[in-house]
C-alpha cells in the first residue's frame, strides 16, 4: 500500500525547520502586552511568568533547532532523558545566575553562539568531526556547554526589562519552570515526528540532507545576529 511518508517524510520534517525559521520576530522579540507586563510588574507573579517562559521556549526557533539536532539520532528513551537533562541543567544555571548576578552579555553575540550550536550539532550528526579531526568531541559535554549559552540567551532577554528585585527569585524560578514546560511540549511534538519518520526508509535516505539544512539554518542565524551586532 502506498504510504506518502516513504516519499515525503523528509519533506515533512524539513517543513518543520522551515516553519521555525520565519518566527524570528517572535522568538526573541516580545509582544506589546508581555513587554508592558514585564516593565510594570511588581511582586511575585507566578502564573504570568510561567506563561511567558513557556511561550518563549515554544516560539524560540533557535533553541528548538538545537534540540532537533540533539534528538535526531537518539533512539533510546534514557539517552533522550540524559541529553535533555544536560541541556536543561545548563540553561537553567545561566538563566538564574545571569539575571540574579546581573551579568551583562551582548545579546547579539550570545544569539550568534546559539546559532553556532545549531551548526555544531548538524555537523556532529554528519560525522564531520570524525572525518576532519579524527575524533568526536564529548557530545554530553557539548550539550551542557551550549546549554549554558542558551541560558544566557534567555537571561539577556529578561535583563532588557530591568525586573524589580521584589519577588525576583520566585518570578525567575516560575519563568524557568515555564521554559521547561514549553520545552517538554515542543520535545513531545518533535519526538513524535522523528520516531514516526524513523519507521520509514526515507529517514536514512534524507538524514544527511536534513542535517545539512540544519547547519544552513544555523549559519543564517549566525549571520543575522552578527549583522545586528556590527550595525547596532
Amino acid at each position: 500500500m502506498f504510504n506518502p511518508f516513504h516519499r515525503y517524510g523528509a519533506l515533512s520534517f524539513i517543513a518543520l525547520i522551515a516553519i521555525l525559521l520565519p518566527l524570528e520576530v517572535f522568538a526573541h522579540g516580545v509582544d506589546e502586552s508581555t513587554r508592558n507586563f514585564l516593565q510594570n510588574n511588581t511582586g511575585v507573579q507566578i502564573i504570568p511568568f510561567l506563561y511567558i517562559g513557556a511561550k518563549h521556549m515554544v516560539t524560540g526557533y533557535d533553541h528548538l533547532l538545537f534540540l532537533v539536532g540533539v534528538l535526531f539520532f537518539l533512539y533510546k528513551s534514557r539517552d533522550v532523558l540524559l541529553y535533555v537533562s544536560m541541556f536543561t541543567l545548563g540553561h537553567s544555571l545561566t538563566l538564574l545566575f545571569g539575571v540574579i548576578s546581573d551579568i551583562q552579555v551582548n545579546a547579539y553575540l550570545i544569539d550568534a553562539i546559539i546559532g553556532l550550536s545549531v551548526v555544531y550539532k548538524g555537523f556532529d550528526n554528519l560525522g564531520g568531526f570524525k572525518k576532519t579531526i579524527g575524533f568526536t568531541p564529548n557530545p554530553k559535554a557539548a550539550v551542557l556547554i551550549f546549554g549554558l549559552f542558551h541560558g544566557f540567551g534567555l537571561a539577556t532577554k529578561l535583563q532588557e526589562f530591568q525586573l524589580p528585585t521584589d519577588g525576583l527569585i520566585a518570578n525567575l524560578i516560575a519563568f524557568n519552570v515555564g521554559v521547561e514546560l514549553g520545552q517538554f511540549t515542543a520535545l513531545a511534538f518533535i519526538l513524535l515526528l522523528i520516531n514516526y519518520w524513523r519507521k520509514h526508509s526515507s529517514f536514512n535516505r534524507f538524514a544527511t540532507n536534513t542535517n545539512c539544512l540544519l547547519m544552513s539554518a544555523g549559519f543564517m542565524l549566525i549571520g543575522f545576529q552578527l549583522t545586528g551586532y556590527f550595525t547596532s
